[in-house]
């Protein structure tokens, strides 16, 4: 079993074809915290089965998920899947369109949660040496988190920082 890459260079249109489906997304998300089976991703999802293995089949096939080991059960093979990297790097024409999606996606999760999810948003000044310097902080300080034990609740965290697009002139 080898450990998944840490970033994945998501460039190509058939890498962005596969992540064009929400549900795919979620797939994804849901084995970012661990390898699982059709049938326990099935249930992280709230979905069928069926739909999982086609969606499974998408990812697999654009690079992104892997089997990472097999076990027998009651006769047949249970698969179990992981994500090839730890992070995916949008890049190219369709990274905008991607995050887009992504940021949707993670949207209605956040909707769904709860409890009330923390959630801040600040305008601040700031050079681009501070900004990047903050980035590197943020970074320190995720990447440095250690993971509890299975039985405790799973939390997910967003970071960012961006410069708003201007806002045009109004008529």
């Amino acid at each position: 079993m080898t450990e998944p890459e840490e970033v994945l260079e998501v460039s190509s249109a058939a890498q962005y074809a596969a992540l064009g489906h929400p549900t795919r997304l979620r797939l994804l998300f849901a084995l970012g915290r661990r390898q699982a089976t059709i049938s326990q991703l099935a249930v992280d999802l709230g979905t069928r089965k069926g739909n999982v293995a086609h969606h499974l089949g998408v990812l697999r096939e654009a690079g992104m998920v892997k089997i990472a080991y097999t076990r027998p059960v009651r006769g047949g093979t249970e698969q179990y899947y992981e994500r090839t990297a730890k992070r995916l790097n949008f890049t190219g024409e369709q990274a905008s369109a991607q995050k887009a999606l992504t940021l949707r996606v993670l949207s209605e999760e956040i909707e769904a949660a709860e409890p009330d999810p923390f959630l801040l948003l600040r305008y601040v000044h700031l050079t681009r040496a501070q900004a990047a310097q903050l980035v590197a902080t943020l970074s320190d300080l995720v990447d440095g988190l250690e993971e509890a034990d299975e039985a405790e609740p799973r939390y997910r965290l967003l970071t960012g920082l961006f410069t708003p697009a201007p806002t045009p002139p109004s008529p």
